[in-house]
């Protein structure tokens, strides 16, 4: 059998009462008592109603105490004894109930959990009674917990080896000293052997590990370090107990360790900064919003029961308490009536937080900031800020500002609440105007819509309403100063004569004589009040057969009108003509007249095709003939087909027949006629009134044909007219121009042949580079000059080179041995790129030993290694004597310079 010891956080006093002790220096205490029910009540038994010797006290007396109990069950009298109201069923292992003390003076709160504890009657374990005592060697704190047992129905009892723990309450943030004893777990069988203790669990040997510890020998439960319950509110361990050799003794028991919640944490609101808005206007107990705040401590406690009020709010006006707040649910709702925007817009609300039910002395608190924006209602109608308005516009004019109306409107701006609409009520039957809003300004624009007429309407008077785009708030009125009036004064100016009947139509016959009095196509200016004269004049005629009466506008021929023209369109001729006033500035409109042309019989008809083919034997084939007029129904067919009298070979030869009212068919009526090309008359004849006549002369061509009934080529030649002397002087003429042109071609290829391979006057083999040329030779003229200027430059011969003395060499000539390789210079320099091709050339030319020196010292001749005339240094100039140089006078003006130098002494 096993025991176990707790050490709760009170123990029975001297007299049997159990003492409550101050923990923690917090705003509200928190006691828990342990009550151990006296022996004689059995585990399910009844419990009379009867005080328990067992009272209940503060540490600092009972006197001015109250106590209260969450349990009908129980109840605490005045002194602190909990006695049991009725009679109850104890359970087998524990009761719990809540006690409260408060103090009248001070208003300080305590709360007990009391735990009555069912105790085994000691007459049925005589032997184990002095193991359920106190025992005196163990510490006071120690207290043994009886091992529930139960009978059975014969009477003996039956023992059960399992543990019955009560749970273990540890307070959160203890301040110590640790390791701090819970409790002290105990077999009965320590004393026949050693036995060794353990526990197994979280905060033990899972993590978080060691919160717990125990001492193997004693079995002392202790913990470590202080408990935070918002970190772990309960902990479930196992405790072992085995001998000294690892055997199992007893079944592990389970052991549950509460932590109590200390009030150590602050409401937290979830915002900072809260948001809300209600209408201008509003009654009281409307909502606003919610503010929320979270304590992080139990929230079956007072320590995490939270409650709200406003401290401050900004602007008190017009009330110092215009809101109130839920103080449970955190509800914000208005409390007083006269919220109107257009004084204040926005209050700052200052709300506070505070746990242990809102006990300021004791409580945690915290605040946050409620925001609240008072919205726009339409609760202000707009009005003018004049009663009238005045304006002007010109007539004819559209789309035209004429007036802005000016309105004030207190409401949120921008807002339908703000916004305008204006509607006229009277003064424009006719929907002349219009007024648009600004949406900058909010402003009316009377707008012309209608163009309006000085003539007809000299002025307009308006009467204009203004509203809100929302409709106004429940029981505003409007305001007399939302109507306003608007006089509109019309401006005349010079407006354009107009046709009456624009684009006027007339209808007669195509033909009339010129001068011939067509119509009066006259205008009207709209300016009554304007005595203005009105001129005409012509402003298209394409066929220039019109004339206009500049003063009254009749309109006559001036050349025949023929419905045939080009410039008829659907037997329609169409002019237009300007009417001008004489106004400042003048004013014109124009006109489009239109005749319509009724067609006469004035066009014969004509013949087609003009030329035709046919075979030289009749019944082969036949000409379709087709009439054409240029006159329209009913002055063109059925059509008369017939050929004339005169000349008489016509009759013989041809014969027309008529297939219809349009065409005809032209045939042979001779067996034979020979090929050639014949003109056929033929005189067609309309239908008019009176009818016309025309004969065409058609050009037919008689060719002999094959078996298909086809012209063939020599018979289509011989039709054309041509002999066969004229076709052979044709072709002689082509092949003698032929021969002309080969003949010119070979001539300019061998004159081309003779210019390259003319000889050069001079000897080939001197080198001619650089040397003096004979010009005393006149030679041929120009034409000796005719030699190829590359051998100047490119030798073709190099013996005479080979053929001088070693060491005797002219500057310009190329050595003649091997010679380094340098790099090709361009020959064709790029026109775009001319400078760097000289430059590169000059860099190559600088660099190249082999290249010759054009613009060194050139040697003309070599007059060999030896010479017979004398050395001409001994020749000395002598001043002996006078010399007279007159004679170069005489020589001419190249040595006039000369002349006066050396000549004409004796004048110096």
């Amino acid at each position: 059998r096993m025991e176990a010891l707790l050490r709760p956080l009170c123990w029975p006093g001297p007299h049997g009462s159990l003492r409550a002790h101050d923990r923690e220096p917090t705003a509200e205490k928190q006691l828990h008592e342990c009550l151990c029910l006296p022996p004689a009540p059995l585990a399910g038994a009844d419990l009379s109603p009867f005080p328990l010797a067992v009272t209940f006290s503060s540490c600092l007396g009972t006197k001015g105490m109250r106590y209260e109990t969450n349990s009908v069950d129980f109840k605490v009298e005045a002194d602190g004894t909990v006695f049991a109201t009725r009679e109850l069923q104890i359970p087998s292992e524990q009761v719990a109930f809540t006690v409260t003390a408060w103090d009248r003076q001070t208003a300080e709160r305590w709360d007990a959990v009391v735990r009555l504890l069912v105790a085994q009657p000691s007459s049925t374990h005589p032997a184990r009674k002095q193991s359920a005592a106190l025992d005196a060697s163990q510490p006071p704190n120690d207290m043994l917990l009886p091992w529930p047992q139960h009978q059975s129905a014969n009477g003996l009892r039956r023992q059960k080896r399992d543990w019955v723990i009560p749970p273990i309450n540890v307070p959160e943030n203890s301040r110590g000293p640790f390791p701090q004893q819970l409790v002290r777990i105990r077999s009965d069988k320590d004393n026949d052997i050693p036995i060794r203790y353990s526990i197994t669990g979280v905060g033990a040997d899972q993590p978080p590990m060691e919160v717990f510890s125990i001492d193997s020998m004693s079995g002392r439960m202790y913990v470590t370090r202080p408990m935070d319950r918002e970190e772990r509110a309960s902990y479930h361990l196992r405790a072992h107990a085995v001998d000294m050799n690892g055997n199992k003794v007893e079944n592990p028991i389970d052991l549950y360790i509460y932590v109590i919640d200390m009030n150590d944490n602050r409401p937290e609101f979830i915002n900072q900064v809260y948001n809300g808005s209600v209408d201008e206007g509003s009654k009281p107990g409307t909502y606003v919003m919610t503010v929320t705040a979270n304590d992080a401590d139990d929230s079956t406690t007072a320590n995490g029961m939270v409650r709200y009020r406003i401290v401050t709010q900004t602007p008190q006006s017009p009330s110092q308490s215009m809101f109130t707040i839920n103080s449970e649910t955190g509800d914000v709702v208005t409390v007083a009536a006269g919220l109107d925007r257009e004084k204040v817009q926005q209050y700052t609300v200052i709300i506070q937080a505070t746990d242990m039910e809102g006990n300021l002395n004791y409580g945690l608190s915290n605040t946050a900031t409620a925001i609240i924006t008072v919205t726009d209602v339409n609760d202000n109608p707009p009005e003018f800020t004049a009663s009238t308005y005045a304006g002007e516009v010109p007539e004819n004019q559209v789309e035209v500002v004429v007036a802005n109306l000016t309105v004030m409107d207190r409401d949120q701006p921008h807002s339908p609440n703000w916004n305008a609409f204006y509607r006229i009520i009277s003064g424009d039957p006719s929907g002349h105007f219009s007024i648009r809003t600004d949406p900058v300004t909010n402003e009316g624009m009377v707008t012309v819509v209608k163009a309006v007429d000085y003539e007809l309407n000299r002025a307009f008077m308006l009467t204009v309403m203004v509203s809100n785009q929302a409709p106004l708030a429940s029981g505003i009125q409007m305001s007399f100063q939302s109507t306003a009036g608007v006089t509109i004064s019309v401006m005349d100016i010079n407006e354009a004569p107009y046709f009456p009947s624009n684009h006027k139509l007339i209808r007669l016959e195509e033909g009339v004589p010129t001068g011939t009095v067509l119509t009066t196509f006259s205008a009207v200016d709209p300016d009554r009040f304007m005595q203005q004269a009105v001129r005409y004049s012509k402003l298209s005629d394409p066929a220039n057969w019109l004339h206009i009466n500049a003063t009254n506008g009749q309109i006559t021929t001036a050349a025949v009108l023929d419905r045939e023209s080009l410039y008829i369109k659907n037997n329609v001729y169409e002019a237009t003509f300007l009417a001008a006033d004489n106004g400042i500035p003048p004013a014109s409109g124009t006109g489009t007249l239109q005749i319509y042309l009724i067609d006469i019989n004035d066009n014969a008809p004509e013949l087609l095709p003009k030329e035709a083919q046919i075979c030289e034997k009749p019944g082969l084939n036949a000409i379709n003939i087709t009439a054409a007029d240029a006159d329209v129904d009913p002055n063109i067919g059925p059509y008369v087909f017939e050929l004339p009298f005169v000349p008489a070979a016509v009759r013989k030869n041809w014969t027309i027949s008529r297939l219809n009212g349009d065409y005809a068919q032209l045939s042979l009526r001779t067996l034979y006629l020979e090929a050639g090309v014949y003109d056929v008359p033929i005189v067609v004849t309309d239908s008019g009134n009176p009818p016309l006549s025309n004969t065409s002369v058609i050009k037919v061509k008689v060719c002999p044909c094959d078996e298909n009934g086809d012209c063939t080529t020599v018979g289509a030649v011989a039709a054309a007219g041509l002999g066969t002397s004229a076709i052979v002087a044709i072709l002689v003429c082509i092949v003698i121009l032929l021969t002309m042109v080969l003949l010119f071609v070979v001539w300019m290829k061998r004159r081309e042949k003779e210019r390259h391979t003319k000889q050069l006057l001079i000897d080939p083999e001197d080198d001619v580079r650089d040397n003096i040329l004979k010009y005393d030779e006149e030679g041929g003229g120009e034409e000796d000059q005719d030699y190829d200027l590359s051998q100047l430059q490119q030798p073709e011969a190099m013996e005479h080179v080979l053929s001088k003395a070693p060491g005797v060499r002219r500057v310009d000539e190329r050595p003649v041995g091997a010679e380094p390789q340098y790099p090709v210079r361009p020959v064709v320099p790029h026109p775009g790129d001319i400078g760097d091709f000289i430059s590169e050339g000059l860099r190559a030319a600088d660099n190249d030993p082999t290249a010759p020196p054009y613009d060194s010292l050139l040697v003309f001749d070599y007059e060999g290694s030896g010479s017979t005339a004398g050395s001409v240094s001994s020749l000395n100039s002598s001043s002996s004597g006078d010399q007279d140089y007159d004679y170069l006078n005489d020589w001419g003006p190249r040595f006039k310079k000369l002349a006066d130098m050396y000549g004409g002494g004796e004048e110096d």
